[in-house]
């Protein structure tokens, strides 16, 4: 295996870490945010949705970036196909 596919598993490795980490952390909040809201009045508004839509919204994009969906590689086909954009004239 290169050092270059491994400096690419390497970062992978680290963003399914930094993901899990998250993922523990944003629970402990929403469980402090409910347990907030129950003491203060549970049976009326339910306060907590809003924050917890960010905290989902937040965990969804970090899972997608640890798991490889917005965490593509260039390539160089995709540097060629740039510069022949930039060469072009193209705002690219």
């Amino acid at each position: 295996m290169s050092d270059e596919e491994r400096a690419v598993a390497r970062k992978q490795i680290k963003a399914r870490r930094e993901f899990w980490s998250m993922l523990a952390i944003l629970v402990v909040v929403a469980i402090l945010l409910v347990a907030i809201w129950w003491v203060t009045g549970a049976p009326h508004y339910f306060w907590p949705a809003w924050p917890l839509l960010a905290i989902l919204a937040a965990l969804v994009f970090s899972g997608l970036n640890a798991f490889g969906v917005l965490n593509r590689e260039v390539t160089e086909s995709d540097i060629d196909a740039h510069l022949a954009r930039k060469n072009r004239g193209g705002t690219a």
